[in-house]
């Protein structure tokens, strides 16, 4: 690897996460499809009250945070947020305060999503929760908060959607150039990555860190919740952002992957696929993905080998976002 990680030593940092998180073989279930051989980054095991991809995002948000010292912490999501989650620990364990904006989703499970999973750990970890409407009015109820905290003689912290920022990728760039140690230290050499992609900047900073590394390695991002053309859209200004921060060139957008057929019929609803994914992890390898990303992801990674995308002899490595505790929330779809 002729990249390195120092120009990521720049940066504020708070450690939160337990790193490096393992990467495993899916023997079990590579056997059961038939190849390619299957990798797993266990993102899901960072710790930080149940783990997660945004833990990483978080280390150097916080760390931001921290050093503009910021006292309270705002952030937004869905009802069921993984992000939300991971924030509320984060300034749980800096002893920050911390307040989500909680939007509802339409077309989710009403009784269980409305009161466990993610939304009973939020009132655990301490954080002020503001359910909103899903109309469109999450960012702006936040920032209003958010003034009014100025007026107040707080410094707060806002948070974007998903840790989705240029400094919040920088995690990811991170973990990219973690994985490649890994590979080299188990002699493989990967064919693909694989991922669920969002808010977009897990994929923006995965693709920092292969650029920092000058690996070739295709990364796949299957959305979560828009088109190819919408995805690339939230893509572009993150990627931008992180790419800028790291004094990189920015990659050709039409090269960027983000895979719009297993999204349907929305955020935060699997679709069979979806549920099939979840259900053959649990029973082959006694992994549990979640509903809204890695449950996508894997489903999608499932019909490309099925469909022949990929040979006996590839090795893909799956990246686990996490969010198994939304799996509380969707107890009448499991």
């Amino acid at each position: 690897m002729s990249g390195s990680s120092m120009p990521l030593s720049s940066f504020a940092r708070v450690q939160l996460a337990h790193l490096p998180t393992p990467l495993e073989p899916l023997t079990r279930l590579s056997q059961m499809l038939g190849g390619p051989r299957i990798y797993i980054k266990r993102d899901d095991c960072t710790g930080l009250a149940g783990g997660g991809n945004k833990t990483r995002k978080l280390e150097f948000l916080m760390g931001d945070a921290l050093e503009k010292a910021c006292d309270f912490i705002l952030t937004a999501g869905g009802l069921q947020s993984n992000h939300a989650r991971q924030t509320a620990a984060a300034a749980a364990k800096l002893g920050l305060d911390c307040e989500l904006f909680l939007e509802s989703v339409p077309g989710t499970p009403s009784s269980d999503y409305d009161r466990n999973g993610n939304l009973l750990l939020d009132r655990l970890l301490g954080a002020g929760v503001q359910r909103c409407p899903g109309d469109g009015s999450l960012l702006t109820r936040m920032e209003a908060r958010a003034e009014e905290l100025r007026r107040e003689g707080r410094t707060p912290y806002v948070v974007p959607v998903g840790g989705s920022s240029g400094i919040g990728a920088l995690g990811y760039a991170d973990c990219a150039l973690e994985l490649i140690k890994q590979c080299q230290a188990q002699e493989l050499e990967p064919d693909h990555i694989w991922m669920a992609t969002g808010s977009g900047g897990t994929q923006a900073g995965l693709l920092a860190g292969l650029a920092l590394a000058q690996s070739k390695v295709p990364l796949t991002g299957i959305n979560v919740s828009a088109t190819e053309e919408v995805q690339k859209a939230k893509l572009r200004p993150v990627l931008a952002e992180t790419f800028g921060l790291l004094g990189l060139a920015l990659p050709d957008l039409d090269d960027v992957i983000c895979d719009e057929n297993f999204y349907l019929p929305g955020y935060g609803i699997p679709n069979e696929g979806t549920l099939e994914a979840i259900r053959l992890l649990a029973v082959s390898e006694a992994i549990l993905l979640d509903p809204v990303y890695s449950g996508k992801a894997m489903a999608g990674l499932i019909a490309r080998i099925r469909e022949g995308a990929f040979s006996s002899r590839d090795t893909v490595v799956f990246l686990h976002s996490g969010g198994a505790a939304a799996l509380f929330a969707y107890e009448t779809l499991l």
